[in-house]
């Protein structure tokens, strides 16, 4: 090819170039989310419009007004800075825009102000617009005095897993595991971490840990910290990690309901019952009248019983098992009309006895 062929294409290239730039950087601004607000300043008690596109679609959205805060800097002091009592809660549209009034509070800490919002639930994502308090006091930032700063490099992660102990509700418990780089220029020596934990839309609890080790400008280092809920919970939460103020990386967790103590209350629901039932019993029987003479008849007995059915022939060994009952003053030794061993009514046996016969004409 000639040096001028070369020339031409190294001109057209280059007018192709100022041709797309712009459309790439409006495509990459329109992917980003973005604020936009009715009123740069307001009084407290009024209210202004926020309203925003490039969110992600269906998305659940919190809008806070905030202090100590620039957008360049997003909100160093996290929520603690914000109105949180004055919060209002949207839903972004299929097309990933939304439009909320939102009334107008005092932040508890001095402006500069803005309005912040950011994602509730799944992938993190924020953006604020500048916005001042009518009245509220203003006092210049805090100076980044901190040379070391970290970043997360890696998706977090919980690892671990329930035990059976956890089943009857015991404390579930994972390790959160991420990996952090030092993109400052100092040291960072024994970093103080926040592990919070929410559940649903709840606000999270932070707990502050102490990971042991220095990182150095421009190097990495693999955190794991543990994270643990109370006994018995279950449902949808969410792990945040925080440092320095500002939100570093959020992690959802699902926990599994601990059936074990739903099996349990169904056993005593059934046991505890069925004992005192049984205990019941007990005590009537026991305190039940008696017959008199402290004998009790359950029943008839099977010889006596069949001794009274009509048509039936009782045998041999039935009579045996049938006692005789005989009178105590009429014995067989003690028969008044037993003569050598024979038993008989009483007679007399003397001639002049009237049952003795006689014959007719004997003298």
């Amino acid at each position: 090819m000639s040096p001028s062929g070369k020339a031409r294409w190294a001109v057209l290239v280059a007018v192709l170039a100022l041709l797309f730039a712009p459309l790439a950087g409006t495509a990459t601004a329109a992917d980003r989310p973005t604020v936009e607000l009715s009123k740069a300043q307001a009084g407290t008690g009024g209210s202004i419009t926020v309203s925003g596109s490039g969110w992600r679609a269906r998305a659940l959205l919190m809008i806070l007004v905030c202090g100590q805060a620039v957008p360049s800097r997003g909100v160093p002091g996290g929520t603690n800075s914000c109105a949180n009592a004055d919060g209002r809660a949207v839903t972004t549209d299929a097309k990933g825009h939304f439009s909320r009034k939102l009334p107008v509070a005092e932040p508890p800490v001095p402006c500069p102000c803005v309005v912040h919002v950011a994602t509730v639930t799944g992938a993190k994502a924020e953006a604020d617009a500048i916005f001042q308090v009518a009245g509220h006091a203003v006092e210049p930032l805090p100076a980044d005095t901190g040379g070391g700063r970290l970043s997360v490099l890696t998706d977090t992660r919980l690892d671990g897993s329930g035990s059976l102990l956890t089943w009857f509700g015991a404390p579930p418990a994972r390790t959160l595991v991420f990996t952090v780089g030092n993109v400052g220029t100092s040291d960072i020596r024994n970093p103080v971490f926040q592990v919070g934990t929410a559940h649903g839309v709840f606000a999270p609890q932070w707990e502050e840990q102490q990971w042991r080790g220095t990182i150095r400008p421009g190097g990495k280092a693999r955190i794991e910290l543990p994270v643990e809920l109370t006994g018995g919970a279950h449902g949808e939460y969410t792990v945040s990690l925080k440092y320095g103020g500002k939100v570093l990386a959020e992690q959802p967790w699902g926990v599994g309901r601990p059936w074990g103590v739903t099996l349990f209350w169904i056993l005593v629901c059934l046991v505890v019952p069925a004992a005192l039932f049984r205990i019941g019993m007990a005590v009537v029987d026991r305190v039940r009248p008696r017959p008199a003479g402290g004998i009790r008849h359950r029943g008839l007995r099977l010889p006596e019983l069949a001794l009274r059915l009509p048509g039936f022939k009782p045998s041999t060994a039935a009579h045996a098992a049938t006692p005789t009952s005989t009178l105590p003053w009429f014995t067989p030794d003690a028969d008044p009309g037993a003569v050598g061993g024979r038993l008989s009514a009483p007679h007399d046996d003397s001639p002049t006895s009237p049952t003795t016969p006689t014959r007719e004409g004997s003298t």
